[in-house]
Formats: C-alpha cells, sequence, structure tokens
C-alpha cells in the first residue's frame, strides 16, 4: 500500500500570483474535476495504490455560498479565509469551494470515486471523530437523523446523553486571541483540543469543540459507556453513511482522542457491512498503539514519533543504529505502522525548518518505503515542494497551508493546467519525480510486496551513517543500503550466519547482482566468511537484487 496524501482545495489551484489572506475569488481555488483521468493516472504511475482526498467533507470557512444557503462562519471562529478541514460544519456534506457546481457536490464526489477506481487508486477521506467546527450544523444530513447537539441538556456540564461538553451558565470568551470579537456562544463548549474552559488561547484548537463520547473529564475520566452514549450512534451513522459512498478507507484525526471503546465498539459494524474498508489511525502515544490495533480493530497507525522522527535525527546526523532500535520497539505490530516523511501537519523535507533540500531525505525515502510497512506521500514531496510561501494564517512556517487559499508552485508547474506535460517542471522537479518513481515502484515486485525483512545492522556496528537490511522471500532477495553521508562512502557490508539460516537462502562465493536504482551490474561475494564491499552514491545508496 502507497498512499498519496493530496489537500484537495490545492491541487489544481493555478493562480501564479496570490496574495496572503487572499479569498477564494482572489486567489482561486482547486475543485474535485481537476483530478482528471490524466490527473490520476500521473499519481498512479509513482507506483501509489491509494489517494487521501484530504478536506473533502464540509468545513468551517469565511467563503459563503447563499445561493445554496450557505452562509459564512463568524470569522473569528475560523482559521484562515478558507478555514481548517478539521473543524467540520456539515459531517453529511461535501464542501463547496472544492465544487464546479456547488448545487450537485455531492455528484461530484461521486464522480471523483468513480474516476479514481478506474485509475485503480483507491479512496481514503477523513474522519474526524473529535471535535466539530464552534457553529457546527447539518442541513445535508439524511431524513431522520438529529443533528450533534440538538438535543443536549446545556445545564449539565456533563451528561452522557450530550454530544457536547458545557460550561454552563458561562460564555466562551476569545480575549487570548482577539479583540472585540463578533462571536457569542453561551453556554461555553469545551474547546476540541481537552480545553474545558471558557477562555482559549491563540494555541488552542478554538475554532473547534469537543465531542463527547461518554467520559466525564472534569470528574476523574469517568466512564459512561452503558448505555451506549449518543454521539456514538450518530458517529456510526456518519461512518456507515460515507462507507456506502463507496470509499475504500477512513484517516481518523486523532483517534488516540476519542476513548478506544468507542471504536472497539464501531469498527466492526462498519467492517460487517463493508469488510474491505480500512482503518487508518492517527495516533501519537506508543503507549496506546496496541490497545487501538487489538481492540480499536484499527489496520494501520501512523508512525510518527517512532521512525519519522528517527529517520529526521538520522539525516541530521544521529547514527542509523537508532533505525533498528525504533523498528523493534514495534516488532509485534511492524506491519501494521504506516510510514511517512512528510504530511500536512508537518514542515516539508526541503523547507529551511528541515533539512533545506529535498534530495537529502532520499536515504530516508530508501529506508521507509522499501521497508516492510505501507507508505504515505504528501503532494508536492516528490517535487521538492518546500512550503515556504506566506500565505497568510499559516504563515511561512515550512508547511503547505491548510487554512488559506493558495497555489503550491511545484505542483502548478507538474500539472501545467491539466496537460502533465513536464514543459513548466524545473529540471530538479524531474529528477526527483524520476527518483521517488524509481524507488516507489520497485514495492510492486514480489521481493517488496511480499518479502520478509532482515536488519544487518547488528553484524555491522561499524556504519553509522549507513542502514542496511535485506527483504527476501523464498527465492528471491535484495540488499537495500542506504548513504545518509553527505558524501560518496566505501563500506564494507558483513552478512551473519544466521541470515542464511534463517532464510535459506543459499550462500555464494560470488554473485552478480544489479543495483535497481541505475541498472548497472556488481560481482560481490554474498556469503557469512567474506564481506561485501562497494561504494555508495552520496545521500542515495543501492538496492541490489
Amino acid at each position: 500500500m502507497i498512499i498519496y496524501q493530496v489537500f484537495t482545495r490545492l491541487f489544481g489551484a493555478d493562480r501564479q500570483m496570490c496574495i496572503p489572506f487572499g479569498s477564494k475569488t482572489r486567489n482561486g481555488c482547486g475543485t474535485m474535476r481537476d483530478f482528471t483521468a490524466k490527473a490520476l493516472n500521473e499519481i498512479r504511475s509513482l507506483g501509489c495504490t491509494h489517494i487521501w482526498y484530504t478536506g473533502v467533507i464540509e468545513h468551517a470557512s469565511k467563503t459563503g455560498y447563499p445561493s445554496f444557503d450557505i452562509p459564512s462562519d463568524n470569522p473569528d471562529v475560523v482559521k484562515g479565509e478558507a478555514g481548517s478541514p478539521y473543524a467540520i460544519r456539515d459531517y453529511y456534506d461535501i464542501d463547496p469551494d472544492i465544487a464546479n457546481h456547488p448545487k450537485v457536490r455531492m455528484h461530484e464526489f461521486e464522480l471523483l470515486i468513480r474516476r479514481s477506481h478506474r485509475a485503480k487508486l483507491k479512496v481514503i477521506i477523513d474522519f474526524v471523530p473529535n471535535h466539530v467546527a464552534r457553529q457546527y450544523y447539518s442541513d445535508a444530513k439524511p431524513k431522520g437523523v438529529r443533528d450533534l447537539g440538538q438535543d443536549d441538556n446545556t445545564s449539565q456540564s456533563f451528561s452522557p446523553d450530550n454530544n457536547f461538553y458545557y460550561l454552563p451558565f458561562e460564555q466562551l470568551h476569545l480575549d487570548n486571541i482577539m479583540s472585540d470579537s463578533t462571536y457569542e456562544e453561551k453556554p461555553a463548549k469545551a474547546t476540541g483540543n481537552d480545553n474545558f474552559t471558557a477562555w482559549p488561547g491563540r494555541n488552542d484548537w478554538y475554532e473547534t469543540i469537543k465531542l463527547n463520547y461518554g467520559i466525564d473529564y472534569l470528574s476523574g475520566h469517568k466512564a459512561h459507556f452503558s448505555p451506549t452514549p449518543n454521539t456514538w450512534h450518530k458517529m456510526l451513522d456518519i461512518l456507515l453513511y460515507w462507507a456506502a459512498k463507496g470509499i475504500d478507507g477512513f484517516r481518523c484525526d486523532m483517534a488516540e482522542m476519542v476513548p478506544v471503546e468507542f471504536w472497539e465498539w464501531a469498527v466492526p459494524q462498519v467492517k460487517a457491512a463493508y469488510p474491505k474498508i480500512i482503518f487508518i489511525a492517527e495516533v501519537y502515544n506508543p503507549g496506546l498503539y496496541r490497545s487501538y490495533i487489538h481492540r480499536g480493530q484499527f489496520d494501520y497507525l501512523y508512525d510518527k514519533v517512532g521512525l519519522y522522527d528517527t529517520l529526521l535525527s538520522v539525516c541530521r546526523g544521529q547514527s542509523t543504529h537508532t533505525i533498528t532500535d525504533c523498528w523493534k520497539s514495534v516488532d509485534d505490530i511492524n506491519g501494521r505502522m504506516l510510514n511517512f516523511l512528510e504530511n500536512h501537519d508537518e514542515q516539508r523535507l526541503a523547507s529551511d525548518f528541515l533539512l533545506g533540500d529535498a534530495k537529502a531525505a532520499l536515504p530516508a525515502l530508501l529506508v521507509s518505503s522499501l521497508m516492510h510497512r505501507p507508505f504515505m506521500l504528501y503532494f508536492g514531496q516528490e517535487l521538492g515542494e518546500r512550503g515556504m510561501d506566506e500565505e497568510g494564517f499559516s504563515g511561512r512556517d515550512g508547511r503547505t497551508t491548510i487554512f488559506d487559499y493558495w497555489s503550491v508552485q511545484s505542483i502548478r508547474r507538474w500539472r501545467n493546467r491539466g496537460r502533465f506535460d513536464g514543459k513548466l517542471m524545473l529540471p530538479e522537479e524531474q529528477a526527483l519525480r524520476t527518483c521517488y518513481q524509481q524507488i516507489l515502484r520497485l514495492r510492486e515486485r514480489d521481493v517488496f510486496a511480499n518479502g520478509a525483512f532482515f536488519d544487518l545492522m547488528y553484524a555491522n556496528q561499524h556504519l553509522h551513517r549507513q542502514y542496511a537490511f535485506i527483504r527476501h522471500t523464498k527465492k528471491k532477495f535484495a540488499i537495500v543500503i542506504a548513504n545518509f553521508s553527505d558524501t560518496e562512502e566505501s563500506i564494507t557490508l558483513n552478512f551473519p550466519e544466521h541470515f542464511f539460516t534463517f532464510s535459506r537462502i543459499k550462500e555464494k562465493e560470488e554473485i552478480t547482482l544489479t543495483n535497481l536504482l541505475d541498472r548497472k551490474k556488481i560481482t560481490v561475494p554474498f556469503s557469512a566468511t567474506k564481506p561485501l564491499m562497494i561504494t555508495l552514491p552520496a545521500r542515495l545508496g543501492v538496492v541490489l537484487s
């Protein structure tokens, strides 16, 4: 599985001269129709199997569509002009910004699913279960569905029958964020990042309100799960609603902030109706990993605080032996960890805040994408997008904005208004994309798709800027050596006796292997008695098979 995460409204945005805090009219906005058959085939050509359309469900925005009875939200509780895709305004609707014709936006989404499937890409969307926009209201909910908060007893700070948490008789104060706010909320509701006061701060998720899954946070986190809380039923209905549209998976935002008991209850019910659907959890606490896999029944978890953080540290000079320590800490669930080097939350690899050069991350790509795990990349990563624009609310922070109307330069050059002819791409963008394509498509080979993983580092304690491992089946193998050094390096690599015993692959005094990255052949020993000697290119490596 290789997931291509794309921020939907930015993909087709072609305006060359955007201004900070620009409106949709001024800066433009991409739509679902920009994902043409040609565009999707280009994404598929990278070796991607899934596409995660980020930001498709209707969320809070300063842009209104009065002709379609979609008002703008109070600007005091919207981050940026376009708004955060994680401040959901209507769980049952598609965001009108990304539709060519807002009146038929759901139909346009259904067509997008069909086009994606025709391109052999499975579709993933966000499920945001922990919080919603301050002005949440669903005008697209199915008949008979009661809206979130519609039946709440707002005089109670907590009730298992309530969908939100309240601060009775207290008004929400935004004084810590802005002066002279015009937004009124009384009683105040708890803020999405578990802030149970009426005074959220600038660093809080102040544009959102926390959903109540039956845990009384103000009384020692006491759980009230019987009878089943009202919110559980409402959220299960939402999951089933989107699953029925034909999507293939959910990426569940901040899943760890929702009790595992809910997932234990809901996920099996969704999978009973849609057996092939997958659930990916954003979980950052390693202490919760196994609970959310075994009890919550998630298929995959983000590996952010593990391999992502470790690989960035190695790129900056830390010993490669820490990679071994990292995967060993989750060895029992390794195949369930989702690797990535970029996503919408993290700074771009090529930004001034991280590595400053996309090529510096290529050895990390070899490791992250060719291990025995699924992999995800973020749109523009394969082009070396730097994320160094100052778009508005997002600021110049090394990230591609999720709050503003903007145009991503590298994507715009690659797309060339839907032609994808390469005419506008910079030479370094072309070269990097070719390299990404070359590496990621290796995963289609049986040895990487189904092969076992064997770490060689315990037999090569002398290596600190290189990381080596083998992927193997019963008959075939591939040796991956990533070189994190800024210079070309000549190394010796030892093969332990245990590898040949474990894999049942026969030792050979000499074997001719092909480096799959440049197609050059090399004749080397492949045994436990004689080390392999090889010269590695700077900031890349070799894949020998």
